[in-house]
């Protein structure tokens, strides 16, 4: 373990405790992306520079180190976005099997398009996915890290209605 940080919570600072257990000593940069994750998610879905730095603190990186990483990956969000967070698949694979019907159907259902929240900050709809890793479920989408295939219009609803 590290030294204390008063940035990340307990809670974050077992998990990323726990994800250097799986790599040697030498090699912390590994923990990384698993690191974001969890100080993502505790913090309402977005990072900010605080974050980042109390991360590469953490792990004993250099900021740069973390802000390439946060900045590079479609999973992080680096400014506040809405409280569910919504990524569908437009890759090839779910391409053909519907996915900008689904696009179409969301954008129209939540009033929004790609990039954008709700106006009571409740969804994100994040800018085209590239590839979820789901291409046999196709169509699919992710919310909040949850995936759901072989999605419809009406199965889009029902996931999107059950949304608080």
């Amino acid at each position: 373990m590290s030294t204390t940080n008063t940035q990340l919570s307990k809670h974050a600072c077992e998990h990323i405790d726990a994800l250097l257990g799986k790599f040697p000593a030498d090699k912390k940069k590994s923990a990384l992306l698993g690191a974001l994750s969890v100080v993502q998610h505790e913090n309402q879905g977005f990072l900010t520079e605080a974050l980042m730095d109390a991360v590469a603190d953490y792990l004993n990186l250099a900021k740069i180190e973390v802000y390439e990483v946060a900045s590079f990956y479609s999973m992080y969000e680096l400014k506040p976005v809405a409280r569910h967070n919504v990524a569908i698949c437009t890759n090839i694979c779910c391409m053909l099997m519907g996915s900008q019907t689904i696009v179409d159907h969301v954008e129209k259902q939540l009033g929004i398009k790609l990039g954008e929240s709700t106006a009571d900050n409740r969804i994100y709809l994040k800018v085209e996915e590239e590839c979820l890793a789901a291409c046999a479920g196709g169509p699919m989408m992710q919310v909040d890290h949850v995936y759901h295939e072989n999605l419809t219009p009406e199965k889009v609803d029902e996931i999107l209605d059950g949304l608080e």
